[in-house]
């Protein structure tokens, strides 16, 4: 039990060193990781999940493991989808924690079937997360002088459900990255 769980520990360390490789396309020579994403996608998820009435806890839960499949894969671009077929999440999922505690392996399993089935509102509060950690990302970006990230930020305001997250989308689209200097609690 205690080995399954450290080499599973061992390959979620991938996702701090797999680099979220659609940006290359777009001139980043260092983009951020899989592992940097999540974290900020779960923060905003319970954020959106707050505002929206749901379950902020779960919401960030679902959010931190929707991009843990990326240890076997790798992160591929939308640009990658007309050659290859896109892997199944669920059963990657399977694959790596057949070998988990079953508490274990049903909890993660359950969480990336809700985030993937896209039913409970929390599920939608981390799938909107994900895409708003998208458009600020590609916000952030441009603001360093990357030019050519306008489709991420449509593709990211397009895919938007709730209310909250096209509202943050909004506000982020008319803010300096640096705003956050200038406010006072």
């Amino acid at each position: 039990m205690s080995e399954s769980l450290a080499s599973f520990g061992y390959e979620l360390g991938l996702l701090k060193r797999v680099r979220r490789s659609g940006w290359w396309h777009a001139g980043v020579r260092d983009p951020e990781s899989v592992g940097e994403h999540s974290l900020r996608a779960a923060q905003l998820a319970a954020l959106i999940a707050a505002e929206e009435g749901a379950s902020p806890e779960r919401a960030a839960f679902l959010a931190l493991w929707h991009d843990t499949q990326e240890t076997r894969t790798g992160d591929l671009p939308l640009t990658a989808n007309d050659y290859l077929r896109k892997p199944q999440p669920r059963q990657i999922t399977a694959d790596q924690t057949a070998a988990l505690p079953e508490s274990s392996r049903e909890l993660v399993r359950a969480a990336v079937d809700e985030y993937e089935t896209r039913e409970s509102p929390e599920a939608l509060c981390a799938k909107d997360a994900d895409k708003l950690e998208m458009l600020l990302q590609a916000l952030e970006y441009r603001d360093i002088g990357v030019r050519p990230v306008d489709e991420w930020i449509e593709s990211a305001r397009q895919g938007l459900k709730t209310e909250t997250a096209r509202k943050v989308a909004a506000a982020a689209m008319s803010l300096s990255p640096l705003s956050w200097r200038g406010a006072s609690g």
